[in-house]
Protein backbone atom coordinates (compact mmCIF):
# COMPACT_ATOMS: atom_id res chain seq x y z
CA UNK A 1 0.00 0.00 0.00
CA UNK A 2 2.91 2.47 1.16
CA UNK A 3 4.42 1.74 -2.25
CA UNK A 4 1.80 2.22 -4.40
CA UNK A 5 1.17 5.48 -2.56
CA UNK A 6 4.99 6.40 -3.07
CA UNK A 7 4.46 5.61 -6.66
CA UNK A 8 1.34 7.63 -7.07
CA UNK A 9 2.88 10.94 -5.14
CA UNK A 10 5.78 10.60 -7.78
CA UNK A 11 3.24 10.14 -11.04
CA UNK A 12 1.90 13.80 -9.50
CA UNK A 13 5.09 15.12 -8.99
CA UNK A 14 6.49 15.14 -12.06
CA UNK A 15 8.69 11.98 -11.23
CA UNK A 16 10.44 13.28 -8.24
CA UNK A 17 9.55 12.20 -4.88
CA UNK A 18 9.09 16.01 -3.50
CA UNK A 19 6.15 17.94 -4.83
CA UNK A 20 8.18 20.58 -7.51
CA UNK A 21 7.12 24.31 -9.13
CA UNK A 22 7.62 24.95 -13.11
CA UNK A 23 11.43 24.13 -12.45
CA UNK A 24 11.17 20.81 -10.89
CA UNK A 25 12.77 22.83 -7.58
CA UNK A 26 11.48 20.91 -4.30
CA UNK A 27 8.82 23.37 -2.57
CA UNK A 28 8.71 21.62 0.23
CA UNK A 29 11.99 20.34 2.73
CA UNK A 30 11.72 16.80 3.82
CA UNK A 31 14.66 16.31 6.11
CA UNK A 32 13.95 13.11 6.85
CA UNK A 33 14.12 11.89 3.27
CA UNK A 34 17.44 11.07 1.56
CA UNK A 35 15.61 10.26 -1.89
CA UNK A 36 17.41 11.79 -5.02
CA UNK A 37 17.49 14.33 -6.72
CA UNK A 38 16.35 17.36 -4.12
CA UNK A 39 17.03 15.47 -0.56
CA UNK A 40 19.94 13.33 -1.57
CA UNK A 41 21.57 16.92 -2.37
CA UNK A 42 20.98 18.46 0.43
CA UNK A 43 22.02 15.66 2.76
CA UNK A 44 25.84 15.68 0.61
CA UNK A 45 26.33 19.47 0.34
CA UNK A 46 25.93 19.78 4.86
CA UNK A 47 27.88 16.60 5.25
CA UNK A 48 30.64 17.65 2.97
CA UNK A 49 30.45 21.36 4.10
CA UNK A 50 30.57 19.66 7.71
CA UNK A 51 34.00 18.03 6.86
CA UNK A 52 35.74 20.58 5.35
CA UNK A 53 34.73 22.74 8.62
CA UNK A 54 36.25 20.09 10.78
CA UNK A 55 39.27 19.88 8.65
CA UNK A 56 40.07 23.71 8.21
CA UNK A 57 38.94 24.25 12.02
CA UNK A 58 40.75 21.32 13.82
CA UNK A 59 43.80 22.99 15.02
CA UNK A 60 42.52 25.17 17.42
CA UNK A 61 41.44 23.14 20.07
CA UNK A 62 44.83 21.80 20.08
CA UNK A 63 46.58 24.76 20.10
CA UNK A 64 48.21 25.09 23.62
CA UNK A 65 49.95 21.86 22.73
CA UNK A 66 50.51 22.57 18.90
CA UNK A 67 52.13 26.13 20.41
CA UNK A 68 54.50 23.96 22.82
CA UNK A 69 55.59 21.72 20.35
CA UNK A 70 56.79 24.26 17.49
CA UNK A 71 57.18 27.00 20.15
CA UNK A 72 54.57 29.52 18.41
CA UNK A 73 54.28 33.22 19.84
CA UNK A 74 50.95 34.77 20.03
CA UNK A 75 51.57 36.43 16.48
CA UNK A 76 52.73 33.24 14.75
CA UNK A 77 49.09 31.91 16.34
CA UNK A 78 46.94 34.84 15.02
CA UNK A 79 48.73 34.74 11.60
CA UNK A 80 47.78 31.15 11.15
CA UNK A 81 44.16 32.15 12.01
CA UNK A 82 44.14 34.50 9.61
CA UNK A 83 45.44 32.12 7.15
CA UNK A 84 42.95 29.64 7.75
CA UNK A 85 40.38 32.09 6.42
CA UNK A 86 42.30 34.55 3.95
CA UNK A 87 42.26 31.66 1.73
CA UNK A 88 38.64 31.46 0.68
CA UNK A 89 38.29 34.60 -0.35
CA UNK A 90 38.66 34.64 -3.59
CA UNK A 91 38.30 30.97 -3.62
CA UNK A 92 34.98 31.55 -3.00
CA UNK A 93 34.22 33.63 -5.76
CA UNK A 94 35.96 31.53 -7.68
CA UNK A 95 33.66 28.59 -6.84
CA UNK A 96 30.73 30.91 -7.45
CA UNK A 97 32.18 30.99 -11.21
CA UNK A 98 32.79 27.31 -11.04
CA UNK A 99 29.45 26.60 -10.06
CA UNK A 100 27.65 28.92 -12.46
CA UNK A 101 29.62 27.34 -15.53
CA UNK A 102 30.21 23.49 -14.60
CA UNK A 103 27.77 22.88 -11.77
CA UNK A 104 27.92 22.79 -8.01
CA UNK A 105 29.05 18.72 -7.96
CA UNK A 106 31.93 18.76 -9.69
CA UNK A 107 33.19 22.27 -8.17
CA UNK A 108 32.82 21.13 -4.46
CA UNK A 109 33.98 17.32 -5.39
CA UNK A 110 36.94 19.39 -6.86
CA UNK A 111 37.86 21.31 -4.29
CA UNK A 112 37.67 19.07 -1.78
CA UNK A 113 40.33 16.58 -3.48
CA UNK A 114 42.55 19.35 -3.73
CA UNK A 115 43.14 21.26 -0.37
CA UNK A 116 42.77 16.65 1.31
CA UNK A 117 46.20 16.87 1.14
CA UNK A 118 47.05 19.83 2.84
CA UNK A 119 45.02 18.44 6.37
CA UNK A 120 47.37 15.53 5.71
CA UNK A 121 50.76 17.43 6.09
CA UNK A 122 49.26 19.03 9.13
CA UNK A 123 50.56 15.99 11.02
CA UNK A 124 54.15 17.10 9.37
CA UNK A 125 54.36 21.01 10.20
CA UNK A 126 57.64 21.48 11.93
CA UNK A 127 57.40 25.35 12.85
CA UNK A 128 55.96 28.37 12.51
CA UNK A 129 56.17 28.66 9.01
CA UNK A 130 54.91 25.42 7.49
CA UNK A 131 52.02 25.50 10.29
CA UNK A 132 50.56 28.51 9.15
CA UNK A 133 50.97 26.89 5.50
CA UNK A 134 48.62 24.33 5.94
CA UNK A 135 46.31 25.68 7.56
CA UNK A 136 46.01 28.17 4.82
CA UNK A 137 45.43 25.44 2.13
CA UNK A 138 43.30 23.68 3.96
CA UNK A 139 41.24 26.97 4.48
CA UNK A 140 40.71 26.99 1.08
CA UNK A 141 38.11 24.36 1.43
CA UNK A 142 35.46 26.24 3.17
CA UNK A 143 34.86 27.21 -0.21
CA UNK A 144 32.87 24.91 -0.53
CA UNK A 145 30.08 26.54 1.38
CA UNK A 146 29.61 28.59 -2.35
CA UNK A 147 28.67 25.51 -3.74
CA UNK A 148 26.22 24.36 -0.76
CA UNK A 149 24.69 27.44 -0.92
CA UNK A 150 24.08 27.24 -4.78
CA UNK A 151 23.33 23.45 -4.84
CA UNK A 152 20.69 24.34 -2.37
CA UNK A 153 19.14 27.24 -4.67
CA UNK A 154 19.30 25.10 -7.94
CA UNK A 155 17.35 22.21 -5.85
CA UNK A 156 14.79 24.58 -3.88
CA UNK A 157 11.73 26.70 -4.42
CA UNK A 158 11.35 29.91 -3.25
CA UNK A 159 8.64 29.44 -0.50
CA UNK A 160 11.58 27.22 0.99
CA UNK A 161 14.91 28.23 0.01
CA UNK A 162 15.98 30.34 2.60
CA UNK A 163 15.37 27.19 4.87
CA UNK A 164 16.92 24.80 2.69
CA UNK A 165 20.01 27.46 2.80
CA UNK A 166 20.00 27.81 6.16
CA UNK A 167 19.62 23.69 7.53
CA UNK A 168 22.16 22.91 4.90
CA UNK A 169 24.91 25.51 6.15
CA UNK A 170 23.88 25.68 9.58
CA UNK A 171 24.76 21.83 9.88
CA UNK A 172 27.81 22.07 7.58
CA UNK A 173 28.67 25.25 9.86
CA UNK A 174 28.41 22.73 13.10
CA UNK A 175 31.47 21.23 12.10
CA UNK A 176 33.30 24.31 13.44
CA UNK A 177 32.21 23.41 16.95
CA UNK A 178 32.02 19.64 16.57
CA UNK A 179 35.53 19.90 15.82
CA UNK A 180 36.43 21.36 19.25
CA UNK A 181 34.93 17.85 20.94
CA UNK A 182 36.06 15.77 18.22
CA UNK A 183 40.18 16.47 18.53
CA UNK A 184 40.50 16.90 22.49
CA UNK A 185 38.93 13.45 22.32
CA UNK A 186 40.73 11.92 19.43
CA UNK A 187 44.27 13.76 20.58
CA UNK A 188 43.45 12.11 24.05
CA UNK A 189 42.55 8.52 22.81
CA UNK A 190 45.71 8.08 21.15
CA UNK A 191 47.66 9.39 23.90
CA UNK A 192 46.14 6.74 25.82
CA UNK A 193 46.79 4.29 23.69
CA UNK A 194 50.80 5.35 24.12
CA UNK A 195 52.05 7.92 21.56
CA UNK A 196 53.71 11.12 23.45
CA UNK A 197 51.54 14.45 23.67
CA UNK A 198 53.65 15.60 20.74
CA UNK A 199 52.99 12.47 18.32
CA UNK A 200 49.43 12.05 19.47
CA UNK A 201 48.27 15.66 18.07
CA UNK A 202 49.78 14.69 14.71
CA UNK A 203 48.08 11.32 14.33
CA UNK A 204 44.59 13.33 15.22
CA UNK A 205 44.89 15.00 12.19
CA UNK A 206 44.76 12.29 10.04
CA UNK A 207 40.59 11.77 11.29
CA UNK A 208 39.30 14.93 9.47
CA UNK A 209 41.87 14.58 6.64
CA UNK A 210 40.04 10.80 5.70
CA UNK A 211 36.35 12.52 6.57
CA UNK A 212 36.97 15.02 3.60
CA UNK A 213 38.52 12.46 1.13
CA UNK A 214 35.20 10.18 2.05
CA UNK A 215 33.01 12.85 1.47
CA UNK A 216 34.63 14.67 -1.76
CA UNK A 217 34.10 11.28 -3.33
CA UNK A 218 30.34 10.66 -2.21
CA UNK A 219 29.37 14.03 -3.73
CA UNK A 220 31.04 13.15 -7.14
CA UNK A 221 29.55 9.77 -7.34
CA UNK A 222 26.25 10.16 -5.86
CA UNK A 223 24.92 13.94 -6.12
CA UNK A 224 23.04 15.39 -8.91
CA UNK A 225 23.91 19.17 -10.31
CA UNK A 226 20.27 20.15 -11.09
CA UNK A 227 16.88 18.63 -10.74
CA UNK A 228 16.88 17.70 -14.40
CA UNK A 229 20.45 15.60 -14.64
CA UNK A 230 24.10 17.23 -14.23
CA UNK A 231 25.44 20.06 -15.92
CA UNK A 232 27.18 18.29 -18.75
CA UNK A 233 24.98 15.96 -20.05
CA UNK A 234 22.08 19.04 -19.86
CA UNK A 235 24.39 21.41 -22.37
CA UNK A 236 25.37 18.13 -24.58
CA UNK A 237 21.32 17.93 -24.86
CA UNK A 238 20.80 21.64 -25.21
CA UNK A 239 18.61 21.90 -22.30
CA UNK A 240 20.74 24.13 -20.71
CA UNK A 241 22.54 26.77 -21.97
CA UNK A 242 26.18 27.24 -21.27
CA UNK A 243 26.51 30.48 -20.44
CA UNK A 244 29.68 33.08 -20.83
CA UNK A 245 31.79 33.47 -17.92
CA UNK A 246 32.55 37.45 -18.98
CA UNK A 247 28.48 37.57 -18.83
CA UNK A 248 27.83 35.83 -15.52
CA UNK A 249 30.73 38.13 -14.13
CA UNK A 250 29.77 41.28 -15.00
CA UNK A 251 26.28 41.10 -14.29
CA UNK A 252 26.86 40.06 -10.65
CA UNK A 253 29.73 42.60 -10.06
CA UNK A 254 27.55 45.39 -11.53
CA UNK A 255 25.06 44.57 -9.18
CA UNK A 256 25.21 46.60 -5.51
CA UNK A 257 22.88 44.49 -4.02
CA UNK A 258 25.26 42.04 -3.99
CA UNK A 259 28.34 44.06 -2.53
CA UNK A 260 26.49 45.34 0.55
CA UNK A 261 25.54 41.77 1.72
CA UNK A 262 29.02 41.05 1.40
CA UNK A 263 29.58 43.98 3.72
CA UNK A 264 26.80 42.73 5.92
CA UNK A 265 27.81 39.16 5.72
CA UNK A 266 31.83 39.98 6.69
CA UNK A 267 30.57 40.71 10.24
CA UNK A 268 28.24 37.73 11.01
CA UNK A 269 29.74 34.79 9.30
CA UNK A 270 33.18 36.42 9.37
CA UNK A 271 32.65 37.17 13.25
CA UNK A 272 31.56 33.49 13.23
CA UNK A 273 34.55 32.33 12.14
CA UNK A 274 36.90 34.53 13.79
CA UNK A 275 34.97 33.00 17.12
CA UNK A 276 35.71 29.87 15.85
CA UNK A 277 39.59 30.90 15.94
CA UNK A 278 40.19 32.51 19.45
CA UNK A 279 37.28 31.23 22.11
CA UNK A 280 39.24 28.55 23.37
CA UNK A 281 42.26 29.88 23.76
CA UNK A 282 40.31 32.52 25.48
CA UNK A 283 38.75 31.18 27.98
CA UNK A 284 41.94 28.63 28.46
CA UNK A 285 44.07 31.66 28.86
CA UNK A 286 41.78 34.39 30.97
CA UNK A 287 39.14 32.14 33.12
CA UNK A 288 42.02 29.49 33.42
CA UNK A 289 39.89 26.41 32.35
CA UNK A 290 41.83 23.25 31.05
CA UNK A 291 41.49 22.28 27.87
CA UNK A 292 38.80 20.05 27.65
CA UNK A 293 36.65 22.64 28.94
CA UNK A 294 37.89 24.85 26.70
CA UNK A 295 37.01 22.89 23.67
CA UNK A 296 33.83 22.24 25.70
CA UNK A 297 32.86 25.67 26.21
CA UNK A 298 33.77 26.63 22.85
CA UNK A 299 31.90 23.66 21.03
CA UNK A 300 29.05 24.88 22.46
CA UNK A 301 29.32 28.42 20.37
CA UNK A 302 29.43 26.43 16.91
CA UNK A 303 27.35 23.59 17.82
CA UNK A 304 24.39 26.68 18.07
CA UNK A 305 24.48 25.77 14.41
CA UNK A 306 22.17 23.01 14.84
CA UNK A 307 19.20 25.27 15.11
CA UNK A 308 20.50 28.93 15.28
CA UNK A 309 21.13 29.36 11.36
CA UNK A 310 18.47 26.93 10.13
CA UNK A 311 16.03 29.45 12.41
CA UNK A 312 17.73 32.34 10.50
CA UNK A 313 16.68 30.54 7.13
CA UNK A 314 13.16 29.78 8.26
CA UNK A 315 12.39 33.15 9.83
CA UNK A 316 13.27 34.63 6.58
CA UNK A 317 10.98 32.74 4.94
CA UNK A 318 8.14 33.12 6.92
CA UNK A 319 8.67 36.56 7.06
CA UNK A 320 8.73 36.58 3.02
CA UNK A 321 4.72 34.91 3.34
CA UNK A 322 3.50 37.21 5.21
CA UNK A 323 5.96 40.75 4.89
CA UNK A 324 7.47 39.67 1.37
CA UNK A 325 10.96 40.60 0.72
CA UNK A 326 11.04 43.45 3.04
CA UNK A 327 10.08 41.13 5.81
CA UNK A 328 13.45 38.86 5.43
CA UNK A 329 15.48 42.69 5.14
CA UNK A 330 14.02 43.97 7.89
CA UNK A 331 14.51 41.04 10.08
CA UNK A 332 18.32 40.49 9.22
CA UNK A 333 18.84 44.14 9.81
CA UNK A 334 17.11 43.39 13.71
CA UNK A 335 19.40 40.41 14.23
CA UNK A 336 22.91 41.36 13.11
CA UNK A 337 22.07 44.79 15.01
CA UNK A 338 21.12 42.91 18.20
CA UNK A 339 24.38 40.26 17.62
CA UNK A 340 26.66 43.07 17.82
CA UNK A 341 25.16 44.25 20.75
CA UNK A 342 25.58 40.96 22.69
CA UNK A 343 29.49 40.76 21.30
CA UNK A 344 30.33 44.53 22.64
CA UNK A 345 28.34 42.54 25.68
CA UNK A 346 30.77 39.59 25.69
CA UNK A 347 34.13 41.54 25.99
CA UNK A 348 33.19 43.45 28.97
CA UNK A 349 32.15 40.40 31.12
CA UNK A 350 34.77 39.14 33.80
CA UNK A 351 32.40 36.03 35.15
CA UNK A 352 33.29 32.68 33.58
CA UNK A 353 29.33 31.37 34.06
CA UNK A 354 27.82 34.75 33.01
CA UNK A 355 30.31 34.85 30.16
CA UNK A 356 29.20 31.82 28.49
CA UNK A 357 25.47 32.70 28.93
CA UNK A 358 25.99 35.60 27.19
CA UNK A 359 28.47 33.75 24.44
CA UNK A 360 25.45 31.41 23.71
CA UNK A 361 22.66 33.64 22.87
CA UNK A 362 25.26 35.71 20.90
CA UNK A 363 25.82 32.68 18.91
CA UNK A 364 22.06 32.23 18.35
CA UNK A 365 22.10 35.79 16.54
CA UNK A 366 25.22 35.74 15.06
CA UNK A 367 24.31 32.65 13.57
CA UNK A 368 20.90 33.54 12.75
CA UNK A 369 21.53 36.13 10.82
CA UNK A 370 23.80 34.18 8.62
CA UNK A 371 21.03 32.62 7.72
CA UNK A 372 18.71 35.19 7.13
CA UNK A 373 21.35 36.71 4.93
CA UNK A 374 20.87 33.48 2.40
CA UNK A 375 17.67 34.08 2.57
CA UNK A 376 17.63 36.77 0.51
CA UNK A 377 21.23 36.24 -1.47
CA UNK A 378 19.24 33.86 -4.47
CA UNK A 379 17.04 36.34 -5.35
CA UNK A 380 19.48 38.87 -6.08
CA UNK A 381 20.74 37.35 -9.51
CA UNK A 382 19.15 34.31 -11.34
CA UNK A 383 22.02 34.51 -14.25
CA UNK A 384 24.77 35.18 -11.75
CA UNK A 385 23.73 33.16 -8.68
CA UNK A 386 26.66 31.50 -8.36
CA UNK A 387 29.23 34.39 -8.34
CA UNK A 388 26.88 36.32 -6.45
CA UNK A 389 27.06 33.41 -3.36
CA UNK A 390 30.75 33.75 -3.72
CA UNK A 391 30.99 37.42 -3.88
CA UNK A 392 29.08 37.52 -0.41
CA UNK A 393 30.78 34.55 0.98
CA UNK A 394 33.93 35.95 0.29
CA UNK A 395 33.16 39.18 1.94
CA UNK A 396 32.85 37.08 5.05
CA UNK A 397 35.96 35.36 4.53
CA UNK A 398 37.12 39.01 4.05
CA UNK A 399 35.26 39.93 7.56
CA UNK A 400 37.00 37.52 9.54
CA UNK A 401 40.27 38.09 7.89
CA UNK A 402 40.18 41.97 8.73
CA UNK A 403 38.54 41.54 12.03
CA UNK A 404 41.77 38.99 13.54
CA UNK A 405 43.95 40.95 11.82
CA UNK A 406 43.02 44.29 13.52
CA UNK A 407 41.58 43.49 16.99
CA UNK A 408 43.43 39.46 17.42
CA UNK A 409 46.79 39.45 16.06
CA UNK A 410 49.90 39.99 18.20
CA UNK A 411 49.36 42.10 21.65
CA UNK A 412 47.73 45.60 20.48
CA UNK A 413 44.71 44.80 22.00
CA UNK A 414 43.75 42.30 25.20
CA UNK A 415 41.21 39.83 23.66
CA UNK A 416 38.19 40.56 26.17
CA UNK A 417 38.47 44.25 24.24
CA UNK A 418 38.79 42.81 20.61
CA UNK A 419 36.10 41.21 21.04
CA UNK A 420 33.92 43.97 22.35
CA UNK A 421 35.42 46.15 19.26
CA UNK A 422 34.06 43.36 17.11
CA UNK A 423 30.75 43.80 18.21
CA UNK A 424 30.72 47.84 17.48
CA UNK A 425 32.55 46.75 13.82
CA UNK A 426 29.45 44.82 13.62
CA UNK A 427 26.82 47.07 14.30
CA UNK A 428 28.67 49.95 11.95
CA UNK A 429 28.52 47.51 9.19
CA UNK A 430 24.75 46.21 9.21
CA UNK A 431 23.69 49.75 8.91
CA UNK A 432 24.51 49.86 4.97
CA UNK A 433 21.73 47.47 4.23
CA UNK A 434 19.39 50.56 4.47
CA UNK A 435 20.39 51.39 0.72
CA UNK A 436 19.30 47.40 -0.42
CA UNK A 437 16.40 47.82 -2.67
CA UNK A 438 14.52 46.04 -5.06
CA UNK A 439 12.49 47.91 -7.23
CA UNK A 440 10.04 45.26 -7.63
CA UNK A 441 9.86 44.36 -4.03
CA UNK A 442 11.39 47.48 -2.41
CA UNK A 443 13.72 47.66 0.54
CA UNK A 444 13.92 48.79 4.58
CA UNK A 445 12.51 52.29 4.30
CA UNK A 446 10.49 52.14 0.85
CA UNK A 447 7.58 50.40 -0.80
CA UNK A 448 8.51 48.49 -4.33
CA UNK A 449 9.23 51.34 -7.49
CA UNK A 450 5.95 53.16 -8.65
CA UNK A 451 6.70 52.60 -12.26
CA UNK A 452 5.10 49.28 -12.24
CA UNK A 453 8.38 46.95 -12.29
CA UNK A 454 7.75 43.22 -12.05
CA UNK A 455 9.98 40.61 -11.39
CA UNK A 456 10.03 40.02 -15.31
CA UNK A 457 11.84 42.86 -15.77
CA UNK A 458 13.97 42.73 -12.93
CA UNK A 459 15.60 39.10 -13.90
CA UNK A 460 15.05 39.73 -17.53
CA UNK A 461 17.39 42.54 -17.41
CA UNK A 462 20.42 40.23 -16.83
CA UNK A 463 20.12 39.25 -20.50
CA UNK A 464 20.29 41.15 -23.66
CA UNK A 465 17.83 41.51 -26.38
CA UNK A 466 19.84 39.11 -28.56
CA UNK A 467 20.53 36.19 -25.92
CA UNK A 468 16.58 36.42 -25.30
CA UNK A 469 15.52 36.00 -29.22
CA UNK A 470 17.48 32.73 -28.76
CA UNK A 471 15.64 31.65 -25.67
CA UNK A 472 18.64 31.59 -23.40
CA UNK A 473 16.47 33.61 -20.84
CA UNK A 474 13.44 31.68 -19.94
CA UNK A 475 15.06 29.61 -16.65
CA UNK A 476 15.03 33.03 -15.69
CA UNK A 477 11.86 33.62 -16.76
CA UNK A 478 10.68 30.93 -14.72
CA UNK A 479 12.52 31.50 -11.87
CA UNK A 480 10.52 35.53 -12.27
CA UNK A 481 7.41 33.63 -12.39
CA UNK A 482 8.10 31.50 -9.30
CA UNK A 483 9.61 34.80 -6.91
CA UNK A 484 6.38 36.42 -7.19
CA UNK A 485 5.93 35.41 -3.68
CA UNK A 486 8.14 37.89 -2.32
CA UNK A 487 5.42 40.81 -3.11
CA UNK A 488 4.03 39.39 0.61
CA UNK A 489 0.47 40.02 0.74
CA UNK A 490 0.77 41.97 -2.51
CA UNK A 491 0.47 38.94 -4.74
CA UNK A 492 -2.49 39.26 -6.09
CA UNK A 493 -2.65 43.10 -7.01
CA UNK A 494 1.44 43.60 -8.01
CA UNK A 495 1.31 45.19 -11.37
CA UNK A 496 2.06 42.55 -14.57
CA UNK A 497 3.75 43.43 -17.75
CA UNK A 498 0.94 45.14 -19.92
CA UNK A 499 2.40 43.72 -22.95
CA UNK A 500 3.69 40.11 -21.88
CA UNK A 501 7.09 39.04 -21.38
CA UNK A 502 9.77 42.07 -22.01
CA UNK A 503 12.17 41.59 -24.01
CA UNK A 504 14.58 43.63 -23.13
CA UNK A 505 15.50 46.09 -20.12
CA UNK A 506 18.60 48.04 -18.81
CA UNK A 507 20.01 46.87 -15.47
CA UNK A 508 17.50 47.77 -12.75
Amino acid sequence: MENSQTESNRENNGGFSSPVDSEHKATKLRIQSVAAPHMRAFHLSWISFFACFVSTFAAPPLIPLIRDNLDLTSTDIGNAGVAAVSGAVFARIVMGTLCDLFGPRVASAALMLLTTPAVYCSALANSPASFLLVRFFTGFSLSTFVSTQYWMSSMFSAPVVGTANGVAAGWGNLGGGATQLIMPYVFTLIHHIGATKFTAWRIAFFVPAVFQTLSAYSVFFLGQDLPDGDFAKLQKSGDKHKDKFSQVFYQAITNYRGWILALTYGYCFGVELTVDNIIAQYFYDRFHVNLHTAGIIAASFGLANLFSRPLGGYVSDVMATRYGMRGRLWTLFLVQILGGCLCVLLGRLGSLSTSVTVMLVFSVFVQASCGLTYGVVPFVSRRSLGVISGLIGGGGNVGAVLTQVVFFRGSRFKTETGITLMGVTIICCTLPMMFIYFPQWGGLFWGPSSKGITEENYYMSEWSKEEQEQGFHKASLKFANNSKGERGKRVASAPTPLEGTPESYGHV
